[in-house]
């Protein structure tokens, strides 16, 4: 793959908008911080709706009900994954979330009852999505408690950033490199990846993560080198399964939220495999 200037370009000037957004979430508070995943989670279940019907055409006959209620529900499954120190009126937003789930989900159930469009594929398939989307963003909400409370103050920010900055290298670098030496396609799912570019973006991203962000990060070296690693390679895999999903659907993006990049599922597809693999490496770890 040639490297085209313009669409480097494009994509570089949407990238650097979109990361001053993400790291205002990140840094500002720990509400910004939970709306933040929750427009991600949003976004990006939205996306795999539309994506579902073009893969499967009987999902496009779910209820209205069904449809929105599934929306509703991703939600408040992320307030009832969230944070322990969010909360309105003294009563945490996890007691809401954990208690509106359920009366929800009863909702989409009669909803399909009453309209006579009761399919269990289409419920396992938006089982899937939950799963997938805001079960899997969830994450985020504990991988900042690894850090919160520490000798050196509030530092939850730092394993979230880590995991994005990991990805977001891997695939600027991937890009990059693979468009000038890249010669053997990854994948028949992504041909325009090639095994040349993903390899020197998963070491460059490993390599610059570890040694610019380990300068500041009070987290050992060896740690954020396992944590990068982890997170460029898994991200890898969710890039390649959203593509596979996409190449189904017939359609070249899920979206168009950003030039250049697509919608949402096209700019966190990485993540969302990603978190949770890093999540589980630091069940590990500690």
């Amino acid at each position: 793959m040639a490297f085209n200037f313009s669409v480097f370009k494009v994509r570089a000037l949407s990238a650097i908008v979109f990361a001053f957004i993400m790291l205002g979430g990140l840094f500002w508070n720990n509400w910004s911080f939970f709306f933040l995943f929750e427009i991600i989670a949003l976004g990006c279940l939205y996306e795999f709706q539309k994506l579902m019907g073009l893969i499967f055409p009987g999902y496009l006959n779910i209820s209205p009900i069904h449809k929105w209620g599934l929306l509703l529900l991703g939600f408040v499954l992320m307030m009832a994954l969230s944070q322990n120190n969010l909360g309105i009126n003294n009563i945490g937003i996890k007691y809401y979330g954990s208690r509106i789930v359920p009366f929800v989900a009863g909702i989409m159930i009669i909803g399909d009852v009453v309209t006579k469009k009761v399919n269990l594929q289409n419920w396992a398939l938006s089982f899937f999505g939950l799963v997938y989307i805001p079960m899997s963003l969830s994450l985020f909400y504990q991988l900042k408690g690894f850090m919160a409370n520490t000798l050196f103050g509030d530092w939850g920010f730092s394993i979230p950033l880590l995991v994005i900055a990991s990805i977001w290298v891997n695939d600027t670098m991937a890009y990059i490199v693979g468009s000038f030496i890249g010669r053997t396609p990854l994948s028949p799912v992504s041909p325009k990846k090639t095994w040349e570019g993903t390899i020197a973006g998963v070491i460059l991203a490993v390599l610059i993560v570890t040694k610019v962000l380990g300068i500041w990060i009070p987290i050992q070296e060896k740690f954020i080198f396992l944590i990068s690693l982890v997170a460029a390679i898994t991200g890898n895999f969710g890039d390649l399964f959203e593509s596979k999903l996409k190449r189904m659907a017939g359609v070249k993006d899920s979206g168009s939220m950003m030039p250049g990049h697509g919608g949402f599922l096209d700019r966190f597809d990485s993540i969302l495999l990603a978190t949770p693999f890093v999540w589980l490496l630091l069940q590990i770890l500690f």
